[in-house]
């Protein structure tokens, strides 16, 4: 099992170092995007897991993201992902959106990097962390999520389920300070912030339930789930992120969230900052990732 207390300091580090020592990671400094590039490689090579960078050009400049893969063998029998953007809108240091999440996903690698259930069912983990989501990169083809899932799709790649790491940090705990997009909040869901959210389309919907199952396994997080039509476009709050890049490419995948703007009142502003952060939250979801990960032995219904 995992040392909660332990993740919990890590976790902060990571979110320390995005957020005070680099700042704003938004297209205005492309500098600091190519710091955190540079930090999230480091940490890869601290903790021995290869990692490399996939470049591409946006506005006459380069952007990377950062791929790291764990059991990527050539018999590997599934493959996932975790994903995560690592860039935040300008304006604010990002610190639920999106440090939270890039340090889950650096922590949750940490924990995976020796586990024997992978190698013992030959399943391959790769962590892709995304130079771009943000407005004004947003819905564009520059967005990094797009760049990966179109080469993805173009070279056959095997994809068993993407996870998105989208704001995973902030929790509330007042009767009311939790909303949902309509028509969600007619269905009975909780109204403090205390869960972690899980969000499917319809072809994702096996490989949400065995996630969520998992994550049930461990009682301090706890778990909504929601699945929507038409890749949700009827409900355009929940494509907000890089999981819809791989939904729109034909690719099981879902996003893990604290639900952004119907929870945190920070979002997109100046004072997302790393005080807010519940970083033994972000610990237990880690501990469930491990979880999900450690059940890899049972095949996915499809």
């Amino acid at each position: 099992m995992l040392d909660i207390e332990e993740t919990g300091k890590r976790l902060y580090r990571h979110v320390e170092a995005l957020t005070l020592t680099i700042g704003e990671r938004s297209v205005r400094y492309p500098e600091n995007l190519d710091r955190t590039a540079d930090y999230i490689l480091a940490f890869y090579e601290d903790v021995g897991i290869p990692a490399r960078r996939q470049t591409y050009e946006y506005r006459g400049r380069p952007v990377s993201n950062i791929i790291a893969e764990i059991g990527k063998t050539v018999d590997f029998s599934r493959h996932y992902i975790i994903g995560a953007h690592y860039d935040s809108v300008a304006g604010t240091v990002g610190a639920d959106d999106n440090a939270s999440a890039v340090a889950v996903k650096l922590e949750t690698a940490r924990a995976l990097r020796n586990l024997p259930a992978l190698a013992e069912t030959g399943t391959a983990v790769t962590f892709v962390s995304f130079a771009l989501e943000e407005p004004p990169v947003y819905s564009t083809r520059y967005m990094g999520s797009r760049v990966y899932a179109e080469k993805a799709r173009s070279e056959g790649m095997r994809i068993d389920g993407m996870i998105c790491l989208e704001m995973v940090g902030y929790t509330c705990h007042e009767p009311g300070c939790q909303s949902y997009p309509f028509p969600l909040g007619l269905l009975g869901y909780p109204d403090t912030g205390d869960f972690i959210g899980v969000a499917a389309n319809f072809r994702s919907r096996s490989f949400a339930s065995r996630l969520v199952r998992n994550f049930r396994r461990n009682p301090e997080l706890p778990v909504v789930s929601v699945t929507v039509p038409f890749n949700g476009r009827i409900m355009p709050a929940i494509r907000l992120s890089d999981h819809a890049s791989f939904w729109d490419k034909g690719f099981v995948a879902v996003m893990v969230t604290d639900t952004a703007f119907y929870r945190n009142p920070h979002y997109h502003l100046s004072s997302d900052t790393m005080e807010k952060l519940d970083y033994g939250f972000m610990a237990q979801l880690v501990q469930g990732l491990l979880l999900f990960f450690q059940d890899t032995g049972e095949h996915e219904k499809k």
